[in-house]
Formats: structure tokens, C-alpha cells, sequence
């Protein structure tokens, strides 16, 4: 299971998002301006990266609990949930 045309558009948006903030601090910096200012956008984009990861995250596990081909017993879904968490997060 892959993530839906429309999830797809989703995450090319929110990345171009994340990627015009970090265009910004770069210009930030370039412009040698204060810290604070920096690292308030640093932190913006940071959680914003964040976000996205988790809603990849939540696809991998939709894919276990979902997807037929994966289906196992509860205990079986809930070690590759495990899995897939130590392995990404």
C-alpha cells in the first residue's frame, strides 16, 4: 500500500513549504541577522519537518493494520509497528 495520489500531494506541498522556510534562514543568515531571529525559524522549519515525518510515519503504520497482504495476528502487527518505530523514529 503507497500512500494515495492525494496524500502524495500533500507531502510534495508541505516539503516545498519546508523547504521555502529553510530558503529563508539561509537568506537569514546571508543577511546577518540576529540569532534569535534565526533559530526561531530554524525551529519552525525543524517542527514542520517534524510533522511530516510523523505523517509518514502513521502511512507505515496504516500499511500494517490495512493492508490485507500484511495482515497477521494483532500481536504480529503491533511487533512490526515496533519495528518500524526503532528502526525511524
Amino acid at each position: 500500500m503507497n500512500p494515495s495520489p492525494e496524500q502524495q500531494d500533500k507531502m510534495i506541498k508541505r516539503l516545498a513549504r519546508i523547504e521555502g522556510q529553510l530558503r529563508g534562514v539561509q537568506k537569514l543568515i546571508h543577511d546577518g541577522q540576529d540569532c534569535e531571529k534565526i533559530l526561531q525559524q530554524m525551529t519552525a522549519s525543524r517542527k514542520a519537518l517534524d510533522k511530516a515525518f510523523f505523517e509518514m510515519i502513521s502511512c507505515l503504520v496504516e500499511v500494517c493494520v490495512l493492508d490485507p497482504q500484511v495482515a497477521g495476528t494483532a500481536e504480529q502487527q503491533v511487533a512490526e509497528i515496533r519495528s518500524l518505530l526503532s528502526r525511524y523514529a
